[in-house]
């Protein structure tokens, strides 16, 4: 296949590149900045440089990469992951804006499907007293996959959305902060915790939205989430664990709730997703079923 990788260099873009060229496929890899085009082809992929939000250069850089499939991975979060809603902002408009200019564009050059990277956090309706930058995120989520399934129904494009679980990995930017948060001790457990959170490795989510490629029914949503979900306090034990930190101290919820809103909203959150659809219909399976697994074989390896 002839693939075109919107978001290349972020922190699903690069597994994914790197992905994409161990199964054989030709690659061109979009970027905003020249600064990134070198190492993109260091991947064995081609860089195109230009904004997603300029619709006319976008449409001439996929039209000119000519790609039978289009995967749309763009984000515009900070390295180590949000700490605040309000650093959605430009994510959000790229959901909305860049998802409309990216089907247009794939459309545009022909392509045959387009695999869209959401995000399970933000699935459906926030609650109603969920502050305004959190219903903008959750409906730029929204908005984004609308446009795909619309597409499909619509007949322009074959349109795949994959929901994935959060990030982590040796190489993903809120991991490695996590880590040395752990390993100083400021990151902590918390008391009586009661959430579930879905995770993904990177590799894992690359793997996933290969196999989407040939394998997704057009039109379907899948959730790319390991085997099981945990609590927020697990992902810390097994954060410390993996990384040899000291075993972390655990805080009230009130805490987090007073210090880090936005923060402590999303690692209460219960979400217990199952992946069991993309396992049947995606032939894909986790080679990192747990994060526990995840964490400590690529660590170990890294």
């Amino acid at each position: 296949m002839n693939v075109f990788v919107a978001g290349g260099s972020g922190a699903i873009g690069v597994p994914l590149v790197r992905a994409l060229q161990a199964a054989g496929h030709q690659v061109t890899a979009l970027t905003r900045s020249a600064a990134h085009a070198e190492m993109l082809r260091g991947l064995g992929a081609t860089p195109a440089i230009a904004d997603a939000l300029d619709a006319g250069a976008l449409r001439q850089a996929v039209v000119a990469a000519r790609p039978t499939h289009v995967i749309h991975q763009l984000t515009a979060l900070p390295k180590g992951g949000p700490r605040s809603a309000r650093e959605l902002g430009p994510t959000n408009r790229l959901r909305i804006e860049g998802t409309r200019n990216l089907i247009d564009a794939a459309v545009a050059a022909g392509a045959q499907r387009i695999v869209i990277g959401s995000f399970a956090m933000f699935r459906g309706a926030p609650p109603v007293d969920a502050p305004p930058d959190v219903r903008e995120a959750a409906a730029a989520v929204t908005a984004m996959e609308r446009q795909t399934i619309d597409a499909t129904r619509d007949g322009r494009i074959e349109g795949i959305v994959l929901r994935y679980g959060l990030f982590y990995g040796p190489q993903a930017g809120s991991t490695v902060q996590m880590i040395a948060m752990a390993r100083r001790r400021m990151l902590p457990r918390i008391t009586h915790d009661h959430s579930l959170l879905p995770c993904i490795h990177v590799d894992d989510a690359a793997g996933a939205t290969v196999a989407a490629l040939d394998h997704g029914q057009p039109g379907a949503i899948y959730d790319i989430v390991d085997d099981r979900a945990v609590s927020f306090s697990e992902i810390v034990d097994a954060l410390a664990k993996a990384s040899g930190a000291p075993h972390p101290f655990a805080i009230p919820a009130w805490i987090p709730r007073l210090l880090m809103p936005y923060m402590a909203r999303m690692i209460a959150l219960r979400l217990p997703l199952s992946n069991a659809q993309a396992k049947a219909e995606l032939g894909w399976r986790p080679a990192y079923p747990t994060i526990d697994q995840g964490l400590s074989q690529t660590l170990r390896a890294a």
